[in-house]
Formats: structure tokens, sequence, C-alpha cells
């Protein structure tokens, strides 16, 4: 198996990004082995999420109704904010110790690997012919959750990223529309901060969030080819086109395009400030629509979405899958999956607010989530390359934030950065 296949960057372009491979060599144990998950009986499980404060209660109404028609008795914890610099390092510590959910929902790419590598997840191929999810499910993000041909977690979302904005905010700095070039995007920056507001709410806290403008500005600076090349160790990043990236990185905190401390603000607390008045628009998916703008009272109207320009053809976004895996040692496989089953239900993920799911009939109401189906009928259908936190495996992330918060903290420069990325991507490549 090349190294292109086993980390899952072929051909990232629109539903085949998600599928064309985000994948592990693996195997899994078969569905009803035996065990126990610290879950405590046939009748109870727990499930383990990284949902935000905001939603955690939609999710929470799901899980009561079922049990409550099962007789079930489901735990549902949640580690919101936490990412992908968190979480997984949590929920192994779990399974390592004996005491896993039963139920856990995670990312596809490099970071659900490793949980169906180590047979920590379930094969739930003998689900997916039970419950037809088959059918039921987008194929290309049934894909993104298959690791070597062994089908470890099931997909509900299918995410691109764009720039949600407050359109009081660009109205006030005399931005008549979304920008349609990298350049015009620095003269709104410009633009936004004459007028008083700071441009991009984001945050350096746990790496994640704000990688969210380093991997656009390197799409920008690399285009789509080499890009998804630099992301698989097939080309160097010790090159010019990576500096560029990093220099406009860095350039975009040292024109105040940026909060004050970013490097050190937690996404939770600075995403919604372009809802709350504090910056004018973030890089985010359309959870936001449900979790920041409807949570805070707020009307859809008052904001927008745009794609953020990169120059070139095609114009891409960041994209990702998630789902949920079963624990391999669960006492309880067949009612854990039938709760998946049934917050799978198109009427269940309408109910979650699921702005971009992959169920069949479960599509954003343009009634009650106007922006999240403006989206997925229009920009989100765009190509999108891999987001960059799942391209790379947990370590090689962590070195790739540490990176990044030296180039904005001038402890490195965007050429020392971009030689470091190199060293980091090519030891894992020639692994």
């Amino acid at each position: 198996m090349t190294g292109l296949t086993r980390r899952g960057l072929l051909g990232l372009t629109g539903a085949a990004a998600i599928g064309a491979g985000l994948s592990a060599c693996t195997g899994t144990a078969p569905a009803g082995s035996p065990g126990g998950s610290g879950s405590g009986g046939s009748n109870t499980l727990r499930l383990f999420t990284y949902e935000d404060d905001t939603t955690i209660g939609l999710l929470r109404e799901q899980v009561k109704a079922f049990d409550e028609a099962n007789g079930t008795t489901t735990a549902v914890d949640s580690l919101p904010g936490s990412g992908a610099a968190v979480f997984p390092d949590k929920l192994r510590t779990e399974l390592l110790g004996g005491s896993g959910p039963d139920i856990w929902r995670i990312w596809g790419g490099q970071i659900g690997a490793p949980f169906a590598e180590a047979q920590q997840a379930l094969d739930l191929t003998p689900y997916y012919q039970q419950y037809g999810w088959d059918s039921r499910i987008n194929t290309a993000a049934i894909e993104g959750m298959t690791f070597d041909g062994v089908r470890a977690g099931v997909p509900f979302s299918a995410l691109g990223l764009g720039a949600w904005y407050s359109k009081a905010a660009f109205e006030e700095a005399g931005v008549e529309g979304p920008p349609t070039s990298y350049a015009e995007l620095e003269e709104v920056n410009a633009r936004l901060l004459d007028s008083g507001m700071t441009p991009l709410a984001t945050g350096g806290k746990y790496g994640w969030h704000i990688m969210r403008l380093f991997e656009y500005l390197l799409e920008t600076a690399a285009g789509p080819e080499l890009h998804d090349q630099l992301l698989v160790g097939a080309e160097s990043w010790d090159r010019p086109e990576v500096v560029t990236a990093f220099t406009n990185f860095k350039k975009w905190q040292d024109e105040g395009w940026l909060p004050d401390g970013a490097v050190g603000l937690d996404p939770a607390d600075v995403e919604p400030g372009y809802v709350q008045g504090r910056q004018a628009y973030t890089i985010t998916g359309p959870w936001t629509e449900a979790q920041a703008i409807q949570s805070a009272g707020a009307d859809s109207a008052d904001f927008g979405v745009f794609a953020l320009p990169t120059d070139h053809e095609p114009q891409r976004h960041s994209g990702f899958v998630e789902g949920y895996m079963v624990n391999a040692r669960s006492g309880n496989p067949d009612k854990a999956a039938a709760l998946l089953d049934f917050i799978l239900q198109p009427e269940a993920q309408q109910a979650m607010k699921i702005g971009a799911s992959t169920v069949k009939g479960a599509e954003p109401d343009p009634q009650t989530q106007p922006l999240a189906a403006e989206w997925a009928e229009g920009q989100g259908l765009q190509p999108f390359y891999t987001i960059q936190d799942q391209a790379f495996p947990k370590q090689q992330a962590d070195q790739y934030f540490a990176i990044q918060s030296d180039v904005l903290q001038g402890r490195t420069s965007p050429a020392d950065a971009a030689k470091g990325m190199q060293e980091v991507v090519s030891t894992w490549a020639q692994g």
C-alpha cells in the first residue's frame, strides 16, 4: 500500500475528498465480541463526545427518547472545545484503562485510524447490513470511516469550512460583499480594522483552530495539487510556497487581523466572537448556525457565509468527516448499534441540527437553518482538501501546532518553520 493511499489524501475533490482513502491499515474485532466497557450491564450504555455545550442538550434529548423506547440507560459525557489536540488522548487513556465508553464520536482520517489499528473499535459491517446504512448514508462519507476495508465507524456528518461573518460588521466597514480574491480579503481585513473591528475570530490554544487559517494560506500559496502532495510528504515543505504561507500567517497577526494574544485563546471562547460583536468573521463549519447564532438568540438573516478565495481553480475549502465508533470490548454492542441507528434517522439528525448530515433525507431545513442550507446547496458542494489535523497523525499534528505557535510568537522565522515542517512530515512519510 502506497503512502498516498495509506494517508488517505488521493483524489481530494468533492465527495471523493471524504472517501478517496481516509484509510489506514487495520483490523478490528468482530461484532458481538465479548468484553466489558465498564458500562455496567446489558441495558446500560455510555456515549463519549466532544459536543458543544450549546447543542449537547439536543443529543441528550434523542438519547433519552431511545432509552425510553428500549429500556436502556445511557450516560452522555462530553469534553467540549477540546478538539483533536485533547479528545483522542483522553479517549485513548480511558480505553487503555479498561473503562472506555461503549460509543464515541470521532473524526475520520489519521485521527480515527489509530483506534481501528489498535482494534479498539468494533467492525460495524454486520450492523451496516442489519440497518441498511449503505443505502441510507452517503457512500463517500462511509469510506471516510473505513480503514483498510474495515468499517470501523459510521459517519453522520461531512463538513466543509467557510467564512461565517456579521453583515453589520462588513457594512460598518464599508464592505459591500464577500471578497473574491486573496488580495480583496486582505483589503477587507484592513477596512474592518480601520472601522474598529478585529477581522478574524480565532484562537491558538490546542492548535487546531488557528490551523484553519494557516491551511487556507497554504492552499492559496501552493495551490491544490502541491498542497495535497505536501500533506503526504510527496513534496518537500522546505520551499518558497510554504515560506510564503508562514509569512502571511505571521502578517495576519502583525497587522492586527487576529485577536490580541490569539495564540493563547480558547477556541470555544473566541469563535462565537463574530456573533457577539467582538470580531467580524470566523473560519468554521455549518454547525455554527445552531451553536453560535441561534443559541445566542440572534437572527440568521444578520449573518452570511462565503468560501475563502484561494485564487486557484478549483477553489477548494477545508473539509472532514465525523462519525461514531463502538468499543470492541463493549458488553452491549447490539444496543450500542441500535442507539446509533436511532440517531442516524433523518428526524433525529434534523432535531439535533446537524448542518451537514450524511444521512439521506436529513439535509438542512432552509426554514430553520437557512445559512447551513445555503452552504450545503452552494459553495459547500465545491471540492475540498483534508483538514490538516486529520491529515497528520497525532504526534505530527502536535509538532505542526508547535511550529505554528513559534511563528506567531516570533520564536522561529517562516523559512525555519518550513524546514521544521519538512522534518516533521518526512519522518512520518518515511515511516
